[in-house]
């Protein structure tokens, strides 16, 4: 099986402003009352944006590069609303929002599967995670991760491309920054939430995941958890995907932090504890630059029949103009170098793939 895996996907705010069919440019924010400011800083920054831009401008070159690896399934983490909503989350000091007219920005991209246990999907309120269940789903995207009641939203689902079957079980933890009362109850919508990363937790997700578990099948944890910088990854954090591949678990996909983080490879099993923003509005943004966010990666992990890693493939990108353009050869560099680092804690070590587009992963 090969997959490709992204972290935050964020097309709302100044994503959906440039894309045809743009929402209200509504927002509560301290600093900013209009999503489209944030078009307007991305603009001073890199230049203008020849708007409105079609679906597939915001993947520039990551469209191609995904055609060409043939994947399976294509996974990523939803972080915004896909609704028309006002029902703004009170006391919340940034909400995302996409036009459900908007999506086939994502199905441009042929995404198979959504993950939506995040700190923005509930942003536009329960009218809005509704409206963005039944929009997505209208496409044939499947979602995990957040339902109207939490016997949809902590089940794990099933993908299927030809024999080849995926199974996905997403949450988030609290350290993200998910509010306890977003997580869903049976007589309430929500998301996963799970309320700390002990053996109990991580066992109890790997019975969900086995019970839905059919010989041959792959599994998948996709967990939205810690903060936004930083590349240190907490003990809690390892013990807890450790013990999800303990118990069958095939990969463990992390995201939330804005910047990618270290993989490591444990019992030949790949856990990615940070795979970054790949697309979002941030580019005008001042502050943290140290951690270069403007860099942004494709993960694409192929499998054995057994779950066994094959290989690992990262591939760069840089957001300008909010569009994915391929990397620089220093951006490239130094991005490999630093990623190398950060997996050699964990004894992995990274190499350039063809042409020095792209890096493998060693273990």
């Amino acid at each position: 099986m090969r997959l490709i895996l992204a972290g935050d996907v964020m097309t709302g705010r100044g994503i959906d402003q440039i894309l045809p069919n743009a929402g209200s440019s509504r927002i509560y924010e301290s600093w900013l009352k209009s999503a489209y400011d944030y078009v307007v800083l991305a603009e001073r920054r890199n230049g203008p944006i020849p708007l409105p831009v079609s679906p597939g401008y915001i993947w520039g070159d990551a469209l191609e590069v995904m055609q060409a690896r043939l994947p399976d399934f294509r996974v990523i983490n939803l972080e915004t609303a896909v609704t028309t909503s006002n029902d703004c989350w009170p006391g919340k000091g940034i909400q995302y929002r996409m036009h459900p007219a908007n999506l086939d920005c994502l199905t441009v991209a042929e995404i198979d599967i959504c993950s939506l246990a995040n700190n923005h999907v509930l942003d536009w309120g329960y009218p809005g995670l509704g409206e963005t269940l039944t929009s997505l789903h209208k496409t044939g995207i499947r979602t995990a991760g957040a339902g109207l009641e939490s016997a949809e939203a902590c089940t794990a689902i099933t993908a299927h491309c030809g024999n080849a079957r995926l199974v996905m079980f997403a949450c988030g933890h609290g350290s993200s920054g998910i509010p306890p009362v977003w997580g869903a109850t049976p007589g309430r919508a929500g998301v996963c939430r799970v309320a700390n990363l002990s053996n109990e937790t991580a066992d109890d997700i790997a019975h969900r995941i086995n019970a839905a578990r059919q010989p041959g099948d792959i599994t998948m944890l996709s967990i939205h958890w810690g903060g936004n910088w930083g590349y240190a990854v907490p003990t809690d954090q390892q013990r807890f995907a450790r013990r999800l591949v303990e118990a069958g678990v095939d990969i463990v996909c992390g995201h939330s932090s804005h910047h990618s983080k270290a993989i490591e490879i444990y019992r030949d099993r790949p856990i990615l504890y940070g795979c970054g923003d790949l697309i979002n509005d941030y580019e005008g943004i001042g502050g943290q630059e140290q951690f270069r966010s403007d860099l942004r990666v494709l993960y694409c992990v192929e499998l054995s029949k057994d779950g066994g890693l094959q290989s690992l493939e990262l591939i760069p990108f840089q957001s300008r103009r909010l569009q994915l353009e391929q990397a620089p050869e220093k951006n490239r560099r130094w991005l490999r170098q630093k990623l190398d680092s950060e997996c050699g804690l964990f004894g992995g070590h990274l190499r350039s793939g063809t042409a020095d587009i792209s890096f493998f992963l060693e273990w």
